[in-house]
């Protein structure tokens, strides 16, 4: 049995299934790829990066989280360099506080 979904349902579900979230910003190093995607929160934005390896397969694109020993030292640039674009675009505070570790 279907339950019927009012208009304003159904375009608003259309909605959140056809709106793909964009990162801030991306940083590429050849075939390596850095995505920073910005999460606002209580304590205000925070940032997280996914990084991948892109490949041709055949006469597709696709990517991958998977790197080889070669592909290292470009992720640590890559990395290197989306951290440098996070620290400078949040205006340079972390919100991190040494005090709240337990040592």
């Amino acid at each position: 049995m279907s339950v019927p979904v009012s208009p304003t349902e159904e375009d608003q579900c259309t909605l959140t299934t056809t709106t793909k979230a964009r990162p801030v910003h991306e940083v590429r190093l050849g075939r390596i790829k850095a995505a920073i995607w910005e999460n606002e929160t209580q304590n205000g934005a925070r940032h997280n990066v996914t990084l991948t390896r892109i490949y041709k397969d055949g006469e597709k694109w696709k990517d991958s989280n998977s790197f080889g020993r070669d592909d290292l030292p470009l992720v640590a640039k890559v990395a290197d360099q989306a951290h440098t674009w996070i620290f400078e675009n949040s205006g340079g505070s972390t919100n991190f506080d040494p005090q709240s570790i337990d040592v």
